[in-house]
């Protein structure tokens, strides 16, 4: 089902008030949609660097200044406490769970990291005649654990996450073409065909979000995503971590042309 037109604002005050809590995918066409990861200071220096190795799974849109709440830059006024519609907390590298509201958790310390997600090629692709099936479906884009290997930045370290779209074959080169121009929203895939090729087993039983239906004559394609520092964290252990849900982003009120080479 399409999602209503909103402002990124009005989208963050539903969010916030706790009437959006479902994922973000067709959502606020035209404006980037981020990735979170909140840390205390002490544990951030080592994830910027993460990132900064990792540029194509995990490219920074924002970091937060250490104990502020508040994205300046991408989204003046927003608060990544409340704003997102859902976020997962990790203790010690576990999951503890699941919230719609974080601002009990933090502390003064604490840094935001906001990261490009894919949803934001997404209105170009679409645009280009590209079908995008999670959207056209009403479901979470599927993500996958590959065995593919990210710069360690120690503690952070771990295998890169990808999201799947089917693209009919005979868009598999218009779909690259497009999503190369946004390189701080992933770029361009980063697999294309078999899945056996960088560790999946099953197209349809993905590791986070909904499986979506392959058509014949459709070849999965795979970019990396920014839910790979979720799979860092289980290695790096940190006494308090807060993410996105996956699949649950920040919107932002940059436009998508602003992440557009």
């Amino acid at each position: 089902m399409p999602h209503p037109p909103l402002t990124p604002g009005d989208f963050r005050r539903l969010a916030r008030a706790g009437t959006w809590t479902g994922p973000t995918a067709g959502c606020c066409p035209g404006f980037v949609q981020a990735n979170l990861v909140i840390l205390r200071a002490g544990d951030a220096g080592a994830f910027r660097r993460f990132c900064e190795l990792n540029p194509r799974a995990c490219p920074l849109v924002e970091v937060t200044d250490i104990g502020s709440p508040e994205p300046r830059r991408c989204a003046p006024g927003a608060d990544i406490r409340t704003d997102l519609p859902r976020y997962r907390v990790f203790r010690d590298g576990l999951l503890e769970g699941e919230l719609t509201d974080v601002t009990g958790l933090w502390t003064d310390d604490m840094v935001g990291f906001l990261i490009g997600c894919s949803f934001t090629f997404e209105a170009a692709l679409l645009a280009a005649g590209v079908p995008v099936r999670h959207i056209e479906e009403g479901t979470n884009v599927p993500m996958f654990v590959t065995d593919i290997g990210c710069e360690p930045a120690q503690p952070f370290a771990g295998p890169v996450v990808v999201s799947m779209r089917p693209i009919p074959a005979d868009l598999v080169d218009r779909a690259v073409a497009v999503t190369a121009r946004y390189p701080r929203a992933h770029g361009a895939p980063l697999h294309i065909g078999d899945p056996a090729g960088i560790g999946i087993a099953d197209v349809s039983r993905p590791d986070f979000g909904d499986a979506v239906t392959v058509r014949p004559g459709e070849v999965p394609v795979f970019w990396a995503c920014g839910v790979t520092p979720q799979a860092a964290l289980l290695a790096a252990k940190p006494e308090l971590a807060i993410t996105h849900a996956p699949g649950h982003m920040f919107i932002t009120d940059l436009r998508d042309e602003d992440f557009r080479d």
